[in-house]
């Protein structure tokens, strides 16, 4: 397992792409789970840029752990901020048309969708939120 602890900005975003992808590189992931691990990461770590610490800067913490036999990645994204569970937001109703649509919900439905496994809990202080991808 490798970790990485960033300050948690928008302009860290591609940092913690590069990390991650140098790892699963080593694992020759395919190219589409990688777009949709890279999609993921985009979405999660910028949502805690955006609200974590609000309006200020904090840390956070990106782990990659690879298993094999079935090969998959697990990333955990852990920070210090304002207690939120983005999985218990009610998905968008995707039938509707966008002007339709309530604003939000739509990048972590993405990310419900593309992962295998996603998992979130408050524990000590800390939100941890992990995904899951079989390659």
């Amino acid at each position: 397992m490798r970790e990485l602890t960033i300050d948690a900005t928008v302009e860290n975003i591609e940092k913690v792409t590069a990390f991650v992808d140098e790892m699963l590189e080593e694992y020759d992931c395919p190219m589409k789970a990688l777009m949709q691990i890279n999609i993921a990461i985009d979405e999660l770590f910028g949502n805690i840029a955006h609200y974590a610490y609000n309006p200020n800067v904090g840390p956070a913490t990106v782990s990659v752990e690879v298993v094999e036999n079935p090969l998959a990645v697990t990333i955990t994204f852990v920070d210090n901020g304002i207690p939120y569970d983005p999985l218990s937001k009610e998905d968008p109703d995707v039938t509707k048309s966008a002007e339709e649509r309530e604003i939000g919900g739509l990048g972590i439905y993405m990310v419900k969708k593309s992962m295998d496994e996603i998992t979130y809990e408050y524990k000590d202080g800390k939100n941890i939120l992990k995904i899951k991808k079989s390659m």
